[in-house]
């Protein structure tokens, strides 16, 4: 193609920045999950405008810029949900994340700008061929066991505050020595989240977009080799230790629960980050999973926040952005990677 095109930073793992590719449309009934499409972006005034380029900057679109993205499901608690399966033969769609998941928006937070809609000019091909994820995902040079020491950071909902925690740790566990890898295992793809993770020194990063995945709300049996793959390039990246978030909640259709089966025997310190006190007992009951061996995250913003957690459920809290913390963190830490 000729003419200027946003490239999502879903495309970071292919080459089509740098080689090419065609446009072509193709029939409704021919599209599947993880297809590479483009579309014509139409921009509410004051609505979300928001594009994550393959390089992480993001940058604002403006109506008549063509996007490349890839047919993603979305399920997001307080922004957005939709799917492609949503759209229809006129082609309309959304932008359902900055990072380019395109669908068709079934429900939209009341609080949040008007999503970007996005009409469908057609398919990259190369060859006659749609250009789908799966096409450059990577794969581990051989099969083994996961055996990494991961610390092991979840939810009670997005925007929980899991990413600063993570930021936060990796710090930490650089200033011991630790050779340490980042890894978003669950969630929507965006790269900001493990580029947050190697601002703070992790020598090196991981999500499942490098598994051809845009997000991780796929059938449990199509998500695990791809889970299996993602923890193999991890382990070949000979890291001491993982940081590794689970986007969303175990509890969402993330496959966050089958993150966790996976990662059995290898979670040396689990992390619940919290919207609020209340929602970690939520977690707790309503998932048969490990008690977190920490809190923090939102709920742990303030020192009432702390009391609260503490008193109902008995499990530690921390407020990881207090200096006065982190001593107790790096104790923490020293003793779950003794």
């Amino acid at each position: 193609m000729t003419d200027k095109i946003l490239h999502a930073s879903l495309t970071r793992i292919t080459d089509l920045e740098r080689a090419g590719f065609d446009c072509q449309p193709l029939p409704r009934e021919q599209w599947e999950l993880g297809d590479y499409v483009i579309g014509s972006a139409t921009i509410a005034r004051g609505g979300f405008s928001a594009v994550e380029l393959t390089s992480g900057r993001v940058i604002h679109a403006v109506s008549g810029d063509s996007i490349l993205g890839a047919l993603a499901v979305r399920h997001a608690t307080l922004e957005v949900v939709g799917s492609w399966e949503a759209v229809g033969t006129d082609g309309r769609m959304n932008l359902l994340s900055a990072g380019g998941l395109l669908g068709r928006t079934t429900s939209v937070s009341g609080m949040l700008a008007s999503p970007m809609h996005v009409a469908y000019r057609g398919h990259a091909m190369r060859g006659g061929t749609k250009l789908r994820m799966q096409d450059f995902a990577k794969a581990p040079a051989r099969t083994q066991k996961y055996e990494v020491p991961t610390i092991l950071i979840i939810g009670t909902s997005m925007s929980a505050g899991k990413t600063t925690c993570a930021r936060v740790i990796v710090r930490q566990l650089k200033r011991a020595g630790y050779r340490v890898a980042g890894a978003k295992l669950t969630g929507a793809g965006r790269y900001r989240d493990i580029l947050a993770m190697q601002d703070a020194g992790a020598d090196a990063i991981f999500d499942f977009v490098d598994v051809g995945l845009a997000s991780s709300v796929v059938d449990r049996e199509y998500f695990r080799p791809r889970l299996r793959d993602l923890l193999g390039l991890i382990a070949e990246a000979e890291p001491q230790v993982v940081v590794a978030e689970a986007g969303a909640s175990p509890l969402e259709p993330y496959n966050g629960d089958t993150t966790l089966e996976e990662l059995q025997g290898s979670v040396a310190l689990t992390v619940l980050c919290a919207s609020d006190p209340y929602s970690v007992m939520g977690v707790i009951h309503g998932y048969d999973m490990m008690r977190p061996d920490v809190v923090a995250g939102v709920a742990t913003s303030t020192s009432a926040g702390v009391e609260l957690v503490e008193k109902l459920t008995g499990t530690k809290a921390l407020n990881m952005l207090n200096p006065e913390s982190i001593p107790e963190l790096r104790e923490l830490l020293a003793d779950a990677l003794k």
